[in-house]
């Protein structure tokens, strides 16, 4: 069952993972990248449940991601179908799994107090809790990408779906930017990666 995932997670990590993941009607699937999710789980109408976790994700990232599912799982199996999907029954879930992989043999020391902050109360995703996603990007494989928040005003940038946008001022979190096409405004958080474009 678990053995495909081997290539995917720190080798430390994998037999408390086989332990997770022993239950007959739960199937974990490795899929091509996907932008808008690292991951996702499934409560299938033949009574079986699927996680599926984007293949392009670096070793902690996967790792994260999987328990992330996993604990949609559990949460479902023990509060029912009716929770929200990250809401407390799902965090405290989520917290439970994730404390025993919280240990240098698993994680590299760089990451485990930013891990430690984030699972005081995990979000939906650990995207939005910029130093922990800077943090976990060094660990992917090189690209020229370059950051939100390393774009200059009024700089244009484009997005994986090819739109482009001119960078504009930062809110509290995020940055406001304005899509050339429509004019529209969308806001983009910090560490999203673009491509700078000449303008």
């Amino acid at each position: 069952m678990t053995e495909h995932l081997t290539d995917y997670i720190p080798e430390l990590a994998l037999p408390r993972v086989r332990k997770l993941l022993e239950h007959d009607h739960l199937v974990v699937k490795i899929k091509k990248e996907r932008k808008t999710r690292h991951g996702d789980y499934l409560a299938l109408p033949n009574g079986r449940h699927q996680i599926t976790i984007n293949s392009n994700l670096n070793h902690y990232r996967f790792l994260i991601t999987l328990l992330h599912e996993i604990a949609h799982f559990e949460a479902y199996q023990n509060y029912g179908r009716f929770i929200k999907p990250h809401g407390k029954e799902w965090k405290h879930t989520f917290q439970r799994i994730m404390l025993p992989f919280l240990n240098p043999e698993i994680f590299p020391d760089e990451l485990l107090p930013l891990l430690a902050k984030h699972f005081k109360n995990p979000k939906a995703t650990s995207d939005t809790d910029t130093a922990l996603a800077l943090a976990l990007k060094k660990f992917d494989e090189p690209n020229n990408k370059t950051y939100i928040f390393e774009i200059p005003l009024g700089r244009h940038f484009r997005i994986y779906n090819g739109k482009i946008f001119k960078m504009g001022k930062k809110r509290v979190k995020r940055y406001e930017c304005i899509e050339i096409k429509s004019g529209r405004i969308y806001l983009f958080n910090p560490n999203a990666e673009v491509e700078l474009l000449n303008n």
